[in-house]
Protein backbone atom coordinates (compact mmCIF):
# COMPACT_ATOMS: atom_id res chain seq x y z
CA UNK A 1 0.00 0.00 0.00
CA UNK A 2 0.86 3.67 -0.28
CA UNK A 3 1.33 4.10 3.45
CA UNK A 4 3.97 1.36 3.55
CA UNK A 5 6.26 3.78 1.70
CA UNK A 6 4.93 6.91 3.47
CA UNK A 7 3.86 8.58 0.23
CA UNK A 8 3.06 12.22 -0.40
CA UNK A 9 0.08 13.82 -2.13
CA UNK A 10 -0.86 17.29 -3.33
CA UNK A 11 -4.42 18.62 -3.39
CA UNK A 12 -5.41 21.44 -5.73
CA UNK A 13 -8.34 23.52 -4.48
CA UNK A 14 -10.79 25.14 -6.89
CA UNK A 15 -14.02 26.87 -5.96
CA UNK A 16 -17.17 28.04 -7.67
CA UNK A 17 -18.40 31.50 -6.69
CA UNK A 18 -21.49 31.42 -8.90
CA UNK A 19 -24.69 29.49 -8.33
CA UNK A 20 -25.57 29.57 -12.02
CA UNK A 21 -22.23 28.46 -13.47
CA UNK A 22 -20.21 25.26 -13.31
CA UNK A 23 -16.91 27.08 -13.78
CA UNK A 24 -14.32 26.71 -11.01
CA UNK A 25 -11.39 29.03 -10.31
CA UNK A 26 -8.13 28.41 -8.48
CA UNK A 27 -8.25 28.79 -4.69
CA UNK A 28 -4.99 27.22 -3.51
CA UNK A 29 -2.78 24.16 -3.04
CA UNK A 30 -2.30 21.71 -0.19
CA UNK A 31 0.91 19.66 0.00
CA UNK A 32 1.14 16.70 2.37
CA UNK A 33 4.75 15.43 2.27
CA UNK A 34 4.00 12.50 4.60
CA UNK A 35 0.61 10.79 4.88
CA UNK A 36 1.75 9.07 8.07
CA UNK A 37 2.62 12.31 9.84
CA UNK A 38 -0.39 14.18 8.41
CA UNK A 39 1.40 17.55 8.39
CA UNK A 40 0.19 19.79 5.57
CA UNK A 41 1.44 22.92 3.88
CA UNK A 42 -1.43 25.13 2.67
CA UNK A 43 -0.89 28.01 0.22
CA UNK A 44 -3.93 30.16 -0.66
CA UNK A 45 -3.80 33.62 -2.21
CA UNK A 46 -6.31 36.17 -0.85
CA UNK A 47 -9.63 36.70 -2.59
CA UNK A 48 -9.86 39.63 -4.96
CA UNK A 49 -12.48 42.30 -4.25
CA UNK A 50 -14.56 40.88 -7.11
CA UNK A 51 -14.37 37.34 -5.69
CA UNK A 52 -15.36 38.54 -2.22
CA UNK A 53 -18.41 40.30 -3.70
CA UNK A 54 -19.34 37.10 -5.57
CA UNK A 55 -19.11 35.14 -2.30
CA UNK A 56 -21.30 37.71 -0.55
CA UNK A 57 -23.85 37.45 -3.36
CA UNK A 58 -23.94 33.68 -2.90
CA UNK A 59 -24.57 34.17 0.83
CA UNK A 60 -27.35 36.73 0.28
CA UNK A 61 -29.09 34.30 -2.07
CA UNK A 62 -28.64 31.51 0.53
CA UNK A 63 -26.75 29.48 -2.09
CA UNK A 64 -23.99 26.93 -1.75
CA UNK A 65 -20.26 27.50 -1.97
CA UNK A 66 -18.75 24.58 -3.91
CA UNK A 67 -15.21 23.32 -3.52
CA UNK A 68 -13.54 20.96 -6.00
CA UNK A 69 -10.43 19.12 -4.84
CA UNK A 70 -8.04 17.28 -7.15
CA UNK A 71 -5.67 14.81 -5.48
CA UNK A 72 -2.38 14.08 -7.25
CA UNK A 73 -0.47 11.03 -5.99
CA UNK A 74 3.28 10.49 -6.13
CA UNK A 75 2.79 8.03 -9.03
CA UNK A 76 0.94 10.68 -11.09
CA UNK A 77 -2.56 9.26 -10.58
CA UNK A 78 -5.36 11.77 -9.94
CA UNK A 79 -8.79 11.74 -8.31
CA UNK A 80 -11.33 14.54 -7.92
CA UNK A 81 -13.88 15.21 -5.16
CA UNK A 82 -16.63 17.80 -4.78
CA UNK A 83 -17.97 19.21 -1.52
CA UNK A 84 -20.34 22.09 -0.78
CA UNK A 85 -21.52 24.20 2.15
CA UNK A 86 -23.71 27.26 2.56
CA UNK A 87 -21.75 30.36 1.56
CA UNK A 88 -23.27 32.11 4.58
CA UNK A 89 -21.49 29.76 7.00
CA UNK A 90 -18.14 30.34 5.31
CA UNK A 91 -18.54 34.11 5.65
CA UNK A 92 -19.66 33.88 9.28
CA UNK A 93 -16.58 31.74 9.96
CA UNK A 94 -14.40 34.55 8.58
CA UNK A 95 -13.17 32.18 5.81
CA UNK A 96 -11.89 29.68 8.39
CA UNK A 97 -12.54 26.08 7.33
CA UNK A 98 -11.35 22.53 7.95
CA UNK A 99 -10.45 20.14 5.15
CA UNK A 100 -11.11 16.52 6.12
CA UNK A 101 -9.15 14.00 4.04
CA UNK A 102 -10.24 10.36 4.47
CA UNK A 103 -7.84 7.56 3.55
CA UNK A 104 -8.43 3.86 2.99
CA UNK A 105 -6.04 1.33 4.62
CA UNK A 106 -3.75 1.50 1.56
CA UNK A 107 -3.36 5.26 1.85
CA UNK A 108 -5.59 6.28 -1.07
CA UNK A 109 -8.01 9.18 -0.60
CA UNK A 110 -11.66 8.09 -0.44
CA UNK A 111 -13.28 11.45 0.36
CA UNK A 112 -12.50 15.12 0.96
CA UNK A 113 -15.04 17.30 2.74
CA UNK A 114 -14.93 20.83 4.12
CA UNK A 115 -16.54 22.19 7.28
CA UNK A 116 -16.67 25.72 8.64
CA UNK A 117 -15.90 27.08 12.08
CA UNK A 118 -18.93 29.36 12.26
CA UNK A 119 -19.79 30.78 15.71
CA UNK A 120 -22.13 28.43 17.66
CA UNK A 121 -25.82 29.14 17.33
CA UNK A 122 -25.52 31.03 14.03
CA UNK A 123 -27.47 29.52 11.16
CA UNK A 124 -28.42 32.42 8.90
CA UNK A 125 -26.75 35.59 7.64
CA UNK A 126 -28.50 38.92 7.62
CA UNK A 127 -27.61 41.31 4.79
CA UNK A 128 -25.97 43.52 7.43
CA UNK A 129 -23.78 40.60 8.63
CA UNK A 130 -22.69 39.91 5.07
CA UNK A 131 -21.90 43.52 4.15
CA UNK A 132 -19.62 44.12 7.14
CA UNK A 133 -17.47 41.04 6.51
CA UNK A 134 -14.28 41.99 4.71
CA UNK A 135 -11.94 39.02 5.34
CA UNK A 136 -10.24 37.93 2.11
CA UNK A 137 -7.72 35.34 3.32
CA UNK A 138 -8.70 31.70 3.81
CA UNK A 139 -7.42 30.01 6.95
CA UNK A 140 -7.57 26.25 6.40
CA UNK A 141 -6.73 23.38 8.75
CA UNK A 142 -6.13 19.97 7.20
CA UNK A 143 -7.09 16.83 9.15
CA UNK A 144 -6.40 13.31 7.90
CA UNK A 145 -8.65 10.41 8.88
CA UNK A 146 -7.07 6.97 8.55
CA UNK A 147 -9.40 3.99 8.03
CA UNK A 148 -9.01 1.25 10.64
CA UNK A 149 -8.84 -2.35 9.54
CA UNK A 150 -11.48 -4.58 11.10
CA UNK A 151 -10.14 -7.60 13.02
CA UNK A 152 -9.75 -10.64 10.77
CA UNK A 153 -10.93 -14.00 12.21
CA UNK A 154 -8.10 -16.51 12.67
CA UNK A 155 -9.71 -19.21 10.55
CA UNK A 156 -6.44 -21.07 9.95
CA UNK A 157 -5.91 -21.74 13.68
CA UNK A 158 -9.54 -22.79 14.10
CA UNK A 159 -9.33 -25.27 11.20
CA UNK A 160 -6.09 -26.71 12.60
CA UNK A 161 -7.72 -27.14 16.03
CA UNK A 162 -10.71 -28.95 14.50
CA UNK A 163 -8.37 -31.20 12.48
CA UNK A 164 -6.33 -32.08 15.60
CA UNK A 165 -9.49 -32.95 17.53
CA UNK A 166 -10.77 -35.09 14.65
CA UNK A 167 -7.48 -36.98 14.37
CA UNK A 168 -7.40 -37.52 18.12
CA UNK A 169 -10.92 -38.97 18.06
CA UNK A 170 -10.00 -41.27 15.19
CA UNK A 171 -6.98 -42.56 17.16
CA UNK A 172 -9.17 -42.99 20.23
CA UNK A 173 -7.09 -40.53 22.26
CA UNK A 174 -10.13 -38.47 23.17
CA UNK A 175 -13.12 -39.98 24.89
CA UNK A 176 -16.48 -38.32 24.79
CA UNK A 177 -17.49 -38.19 28.46
CA UNK A 178 -20.58 -36.09 27.89
CA UNK A 179 -23.94 -37.30 29.17
CA UNK A 180 -26.64 -38.77 26.94
CA UNK A 181 -28.57 -35.50 26.53
CA UNK A 182 -25.39 -33.45 25.90
CA UNK A 183 -24.43 -35.84 23.10
CA UNK A 184 -27.81 -36.14 21.37
CA UNK A 185 -29.67 -32.91 22.23
CA UNK A 186 -29.85 -31.91 18.57
CA UNK A 187 -31.95 -35.05 17.91
CA UNK A 188 -34.05 -34.88 21.08
CA UNK A 189 -35.10 -31.22 20.98
CA UNK A 190 -36.85 -31.32 17.55
CA UNK A 191 -38.85 -34.41 18.61
CA UNK A 192 -39.96 -32.75 21.86
CA UNK A 193 -40.96 -29.61 19.97
CA UNK A 194 -42.88 -31.66 17.43
CA UNK A 195 -44.79 -33.50 20.18
CA UNK A 196 -45.50 -30.23 21.97
CA UNK A 197 -46.80 -28.53 18.80
CA UNK A 198 -48.95 -31.49 17.74
CA UNK A 199 -50.38 -31.72 21.28
CA UNK A 200 -51.30 -28.05 21.26
CA UNK A 201 -52.92 -28.47 17.82
CA UNK A 202 -54.99 -31.43 19.06
CA UNK A 203 -56.19 -29.42 22.07
CA UNK A 204 -57.26 -26.59 19.78
CA UNK A 205 -59.13 -29.06 17.60
CA UNK A 206 -60.86 -30.60 20.62
CA UNK A 207 -62.21 -27.17 21.65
Amino acid sequence: GFLDHDSWITVELQHSLSATSDSFTFRGNVTIPSLNSGLANVVQPPLTDEELQQLKTLAKQNDFYRLKTTVVYSNGAKSTFLTSNKACRLLLAQLKDVLWISLDPSGFVTAITASQDAPPGTFECTPEDIDKLDETLFSTDVLIRHAELAPVPDTASFIQKVEREREARERGDVRDNRGFFAKYWMYIVPVVLLVFISGATNQEGAK
